[in-house]
């Protein structure tokens, strides 16, 4: 892809960083649809896009029986594996927005009637089938807006 660099890009203007609290970062990233889902495989971080739902303050992401990260959340016996989960809404053209960093564990659900639920909230974005869901309790949550700075 080629760059023109004949043209200076637009500044932005002036911006600030502020802290969000847990409630405040939770209720954005309940908000948007898009995420992604930071976890081990293979001794190394991966990382991939996922849609979520918030339920009960919980983070669901639906998956397959392929997924590396049921293969994961399973190896963990029920006591569920440390993902980190990002979810932002940032501007491309000012730079404003937010984003919002979650770490906890993730566990499998298996409950027939939790999967049924989660099947009617959340639909995945690719033609296959996901047959199952994780459920992504936050322990530590952060996030951050980038608002502009008026001086």
């Amino acid at each position: 892809m080629a760059h023109d660099d004949s043209a200076p890009a637009p500044s932005p203007g002036v911006r600030r960083s502020v802290e969000l609290d847990g409630a405040e970062a939770l209720r954005l990233l309940g908000s948007v649809s898009l995420g992604r889902i930071v976890f081990t495989r293979q001794a190394l971080p991966a990382v991939r896009p996922v849609n979520h739902v918030l339920v009960d303050g919980d983070i669901v992401i639906r998956t397959h029986e392929g997924a590396a990260l049921t293969s994961r959340a399973r190896q963990a016996d029920g006591a569920g594996v440390v993902v980190a989960y990002e979810a932002d809404a940032i501007d491309p053209d000012t730079h404003l927005g937010w984003s919002v960093v979650v770490t906890g564990y993730a566990r499998l659900v298996t409950d027939p009637r939790e999967l049924a639920r989660y099947e009617t909230l959340l639909r995945p974005w690719l033609d296959r089938t996901m047959e199952l869901a994780v459920r992504i309790h936050p322990d530590l949550v952060s996030g951050i807006a980038l608002v502009a700075d008026d001086g």
